[in-house]
């Protein structure tokens, strides 16, 4: 007997969008739509899978295609929005190619929120988080992902520490040593953060300014250097891994 083959089929594309979805016709234009038509080569009939980091993913078919906008017909739901660990991934902006890669293995590795912290030695003190925003849909859209870490603006590290919640442990990756990570993230069950500095490193007075903060804990890496975008997607494996995430 011949298998029925899946559907939608492994093949079928699949996009973020940014309105709340629900059964019925939706509009897809601009980029999404240019994606597509021109790079998809989606025709009437075929599959393409949405979702909206709210109410999961869902299974549409295309209605109409013309050059530069396309109607698709929203049906099933295949997933609701995936459940997140309570984890913040707090860091230095780096320079442009590599806080793009961080912001995608946030998303990747199911951070909950990516918030920018703007310390003295931080090589980069602008940031286009619109830019970073899209690197994780990306990253959602092609790693199979219904939900988004949530992106907050960029702070000052005295600013993130004078607000920083009571009940939110803060891992501090200190240069200059500390517990060793994978015991500490063990021994603190709950919401967490992890706190990753620029290419520099903290100057002495923040790292005093963090290390005074009765929620921080300062923990090692390892025995190696680490560049800040590898030990911040390091330090991010090891808190999954202890919270039973992986």
């Amino acid at each position: 007997m011949i298998a029925t083959p899946a559907w939608p089929p492994q093949s079928t594309p699949r996009l973020f969008v940014e309105a709340t979805l629900a059964p019925g016709s939706r509009r897809i234009d601009g980029p999404a739509a240019h994606y597509l038509i021109s790079v998809m080569r989606l025709k009437a009939g075929d599959p393409v899978k949405l979702f909206d980091d709210e109410t999961g993913e869902w299974l549409a078919v295309a209605a109409t295609v013309n050059k530069r906008d396309l109607v698709v017909d929203v049906t099933d739901r295949l997933r609701e929005r995936e459940p997140v660990p309570d984890f913040w991934l707090c860091a230095a902006p780096l320079k442009k190619g590599r806080v793009d890669w961080m912001a995608e293995k946030a998303c990747e590795l199911g951070v909950a929120r990516l918030i920018p912290v703007l310390t003295r030695r931080a090589v980069v003190d602008k940031l286009k988080t619109d830019r970073l925003r899209a690197h994780m849909i990306e990253a959602a859209e092609q790693c199979g992902r219904t939900a988004l870490p949530r992106l907050a603006e960029p702070v000052k590290l005295p600013a993130l520490l004078d607000d920083w919640p009571a009940d939110r442990a803060l891992f501090f990756a200190d240069e200059m040593g500390g517990a060793p990570a994978l015991a500490a993230m063990r021994a603190h069950a709950g919401p967490a953060a992890i706190l990753i500095g620029p290419e520099g490193g903290f100057d002495a007075s923040e790292r005093e300014a963090i290390r005074a903060l009765p929620q921080a804990i300062g923990i090692t890496l390892g025995p190696r250097i680490l560049r800040a975008d590898t030990a911040a997607a390091a330090a991010v494996a090891l808190w999954m891994a202890a919270a039973g995430d992986w």
